[in-house]
């Protein structure tokens, strides 16, 4: 079996007396692509924002390769290798495309920068074309693949996607998840945070259900999106 890379358990986080995550326990193992569904407002950023240490954890346990992360920086992860792309995609809008990726490099050391763009490149031919545009003037789908592209370049072990079809077209939305495809199957683990549940069931290998801070339906991808319960809350069946 797969080694386990990400392991939350017992994760509660409140904002004031509000409690958002309420225990939830589940893990990302070596290879892997999870999707985490639910509707707006379950939880699901929250807990990508506790994994990486952005959101203060109020109790439970999480570690990244057998390690616990309480503690650590959110560099301190994306150095080890658990890398976010946030909700609304966070571009440096006044930098160039090339610049950007070279910050999504930043905790690099190695010399292998430049070759890692072309690969980028490779994987987003859009982003080749306007490479010194400013990240500002992109379409919302152009920012998306940025924000991609930026996150690839700090070599994660674990990716971390927080709702990447948000507020695209539907043909955006098409590319977005041929490439999240595409980034798994050159080997890089996701766990993917989705509202469009039938999309994200379809790419993965297992899935998580969350409602209102809680983790309700767990199971393979395939059998969560043949489940009548799924399809009649998320697939509007």
């Amino acid at each position: 079996m797969a080694e386990v890379l990400l392991s939350v358990n017992g994760l509660k986080v409140a904002y004031g007396g509000i409690q958002a995550v309420k225990g939830v326990s589940f893990e990302v193992r070596e290879g892997e692509l999870v999707s985490l569904i639910g509707a707006n407002g379950a939880g699901k950023t929250t807990t990508l924002k506790a994994i990486t240490g952005i959101q203060p954890v109020g109790a439970g346990d999480i570690s990244f390769m057998g390690r616990p992360t309480r503690g650590q920086g959110t560099w301190d992860l994306v150095r080890q290798g658990l890398v976010m792309v946030p909700e609304g995609r966070g571009t440096f809008t006044r930098m160039t495309i090339t610049e950007n990726l070279k910050m999504g490099a930043f905790v690099r050391k190695d010399q292998a920068i430049d070759e890692d763009i072309e690969k980028v490149f490779g994987i987003f031919p859009r982003l080749k074309e306007r490479a010194q545009q400013l990240a500002g003037t992109l379409s919302g789908g152009e920012q998306q693949m940025l924000a991609m592209g930026r996150a690839l370049m700090a070599r994660p072990k674990v990716l971390l996607l927080d709702e990447p079809s948000m507020g695209l077209s539907p043909i955006m939305v098409d590319k977005v998840f041929e490439v999240v495809n595409d980034i798994h199957q050159r080997g890089t683990t996701v766990l993917l945070v989705e509202q469009n549940a039938s999309r994200a069931l379809a790419l993965a290998n297992r899935g998580y259900v969350m409602d209102s801070g809680e983790l309700t339906m767990s199971g393979e991808a395939s059998q969560l999106l043949a489940d009548p319960r799924v399809r009649a809350a998320y697939l509007g069946e």
